[in-house]
């Protein structure tokens, strides 16, 4: 059957929304192009909109203890760009290597990339677990931590860094599941993983019922608690067999040839991680010059920022399986029809999500702060950030199309230019020299990440991206 015959047969909206929600063995090398998307974006999308809950979740609750609190989680959520970095390169290279072993119709092969990539994330989550427990408190001073901070965050810092396996594991199963199209699965747990963290997250914190009053360590204590058990739940479905990754007895045990491969890939996946993670800490190392409040202003607004931004990673991650397996099986035109397709929809997203934070950040903000130096600097951020919504909604899809066709490379080049040859210069000369404070940094952030989508979609219309082999 051709793909437009298909089309004419394809099912209403509303079955789609269903079949996405509830989990379906769609075939994605075939068929509507738009139906495979939506499919695959919808868990996706909600797998995002849950994993940002994490951080919104606790930045709420934490914001009633005050700016120094909500200073510890800014300040320790830039240091786990590590561990971002580490668990989104390795999902980047899972990704590309089991949907293109789906493509070509090898379930055991996608198998043995998962039990490989899970390796891998145990060996590179346990340096860092030994350096985040013996070293909290100065990491925080490194940071630009006050006295206060260090003081009362240090917990905060020993228990995220501590457990950061939880983390890794959780981005790199999801990837799995997500490169082999079973996205509905990664969705499912991160409900649960969310559901018991923002069960915890009061009772820890403020001491509710039996739990002991922890404070902001008690915010660490619940999200380790949730995210573990997501994982565990991520391992329950892997040897159950039940879905398209199977993991058999013959599967455990390393493979030199194909950890080589997701090494090259993640290696480059991660270094592209790192260089836009890390740019974050350089800026939040100018904003924390202007002090706890500016620190603390610039954290609630850009975790509201990233709670409109990770369900457009839903649709950049649908592209890039689309992409990836679309290679697989020989079909390119398909891919590039996909990604095309998948900004276009994701440009209705952001760019309503943008048109409500420019016009709303007042009383969005308000929900999680009223202090008088703190609400003004959020509020800026909020609606000069999002001013840019519509040119990062193709540049979010394209980057991860690159990604899913194992071209790790470009998107790496494209984020070293755009984000530390020209974000965080401009930011310290809008902020530091030209006097305009954090609202500078909030400037060159927008004006980088359009660049990077301009960039992006000029280098995806070549098409190179079409011969790469993983």
């Amino acid at each position: 059957m051709t793909e437009s015959a298909a089309t004419e047969k394809a099912p209403g909206v509303l079955t789609v929304v269903r079949d996405a929600l509830r989990g379906t063995h769609h075939d994605y090398t075939s068929g509507p192009v738009g139906q495979a998307i939506i499919l695959l974006a919808i868990p996706m999308v909600m797998e995002m909109v849950m994993e940002s809950i994490f951080a919104v979740a606790d930045v709420f609750f934490v914001s009633r203890l005050g700016p120094d609190a909500v200073a510890t989680v800014g300040l320790t959520e830039s240091m786990l760009t590590i561990i971002y970095t580490m668990a989104i390169g390795l999902s980047i290279g899972v990704t590309a290597m089991v949907a293109r072993r789906t493509g070509e119709k090898d379930p055991d092969g996608a198998s043995r990339v998962a039990v490989q990539g899970i390796a891998l994330g145990l060996l590179a989550a346990i340096p860092i677990a030994v350096v985040g427990i013996l070293f909290a408190p100065d990491l925080l001073r490194l940071m630009g931590g006050s006295p206060m901070v260090v003081a009362s965050g240090s917990g905060f810092t020993r228990i995220m860094l501590g457990g950061n396996a939880a983390i890794i594991l959780l981005f790199l199963i999801n990837a799995t599941f997500r490169g082999a199209g079973d996205a509905y699965i990664a969705m499912r747990v991160l409900w649960i993983a969310n559901a018991i963290n923002l069960v915890l997250d009061p009772c820890f914190i403020f001491g509710l019922g039996p739990f002991p009053a922890l404070g902001v360590k008690g915010a660490a204590v619940a999200t380790t608690i949730g995210r573990s058990i997501g994982v565990l739940f991520q391992l329950y479905i892997l040897l159950r067999r039940s879905g398209r990754i199977k993991v058999l007895p013959s599967h455990l045990r390393l493979d030199p040839s194909i950890m080589a491969t997701l090494i090259r890939l993640s290696g480059t996946g991660m270094l592209q991680v790192l260089i836009g993670m890390a740019s974050w800490i350089g800026l939040i190392r100018i904003i924390a010059s202007f002090g706890s409040d500016a620190v603390a202003g610039y954290t609630i607004g850009f975790r509201l920022i990233v709670f409109a931004l990770l369900p457009s990673w839903g649709l950049g991650n649908a592209a890039a399986t689309m992409v990836g397996q679309g290679l697989g099986a020989g079909k390119p035109d398909r891919a590039e029809r996909a990604v095309w397709l998948a900004g276009f929809y994701n440009v209705i997203f952001l760019g309503t999500v943008g048109l409500l934070f420019i016009i709303l950040a007042d009383p969005i903000v308000g929900i999680f702060t009223r202090d008088a130096v703190v609400h003004p600097i959020a509020v800026s951020c909020l609606r000069i950030v999002s001013s840019g919504f519509l040119f990062y909604a193709y540049g979010m899809v394209i980057t991860q199309s690159f990604n899913g066709a194992g071209d790790t490379w470009t998107p790496t080049v494209l984020n070293f230019v755009c984000f530390w040859v020209f974000e965080i210069p401009l930011a310290f000369l809008l902020a530091e020299y030209w006097g305009m404070g954090p609202k500078g940094v909030f400037i060159a952030v927008m004006a980088a990440f359009s660049l990077l989508a301009g960039l992006s979609a000029l280098l995806f219309r070549q098409g190179k991206w079409k011969t790469r082999h993983v």
